[in-house]
């Protein structure tokens, strides 16, 4: 579910300081029913085991597939446009408490590296030829007591290629990447404590 910038913006995570001039481009729910305050590293477990991008339906699977077709043909994605190249990783940048916590580990499949993660946040970073961007994580506690995740999406377009960029994938996201994301982080939490459910529920989407 899509929400509100300010439903990110409001709230004192730890990412406000050290990315402030990052936009915040998205900010989207993802209901994690049963969840208690403790829960966050089995939700983060719960993602990683999913499966990243591989895990999504097929026509998620397909634009992720063309988005890197893309960017070996135009070179989006080459070392020098990556992190400690074009830009510095915000990973270097931290308040000594912070980096002093783990990095975090990406879902797999993805190009995004650990920036920090802590009891009820994470944030993870990419950047190629078209954007620097964070995904933040974080676990939210709701109205019933519960708690769910909620991601947003901060973005440093690179110049003028990079904010036609943004705009131009905006449909896809909206309508097919977050939809798509959402099934599959949603029932990776539903399969977390059910394995053999969560293998059944992988060999029918093959």
């Amino acid at each position: 579910m899509r929400l509100p910038v300010t439903e990110h913006t409001r709230r004192p995570w730890r990412i406000h300081d050290i990315a402030p001039d990052f936009a915040v481009e998205d900010v989207w729910a993802f209901h994690t029913p049963g969840a208690g305050p403790d829960d966050f590293p089995v939700m983060l477990a719960a993602l990683r085991a999913a499966g990243g991008p591989s895990g999504q339906p097929l026509l998620g699977r397909f634009l992720f597939a063309v988005r890197w077709r893309l960017g070996d043909l135009f070179g989006w994605d080459e070392p020098g446009q990556s992190l400690g190249s074009r830009v510095r990783s915000l990973r270097r940048q931290l308040p000594d408490d912070l980096s002093e916590c783990p990095a975090g580990t990406p879902p797999p499949n993805t190009p995004f590296t650990g920036v920090y993660e802590i009891d009820n946040e994470c944030a993870l970073e990419l950047a190629n030829k078209t954007v620097h961007t964070v995904c933040h994580l974080s676990w939210v506690p709701i109205d019933n007591g519960e708690y769910e995740l909620r991601m947003a999406a901060l973005v440093k377009p690179n110049g003028l290629f990079g904010y036609l960029y943004m705009a131009a994938i905006k449909p896809f996201r909206y309508y097919l990447v977050y939809p798509g994301m959402t099934r599959q982080w949603e029932r990776a939490w539903l399969n977390r404590t059910h394995p053999h459910t969560e293998s059944l529920s992988g060999s029918r989407d093959r």
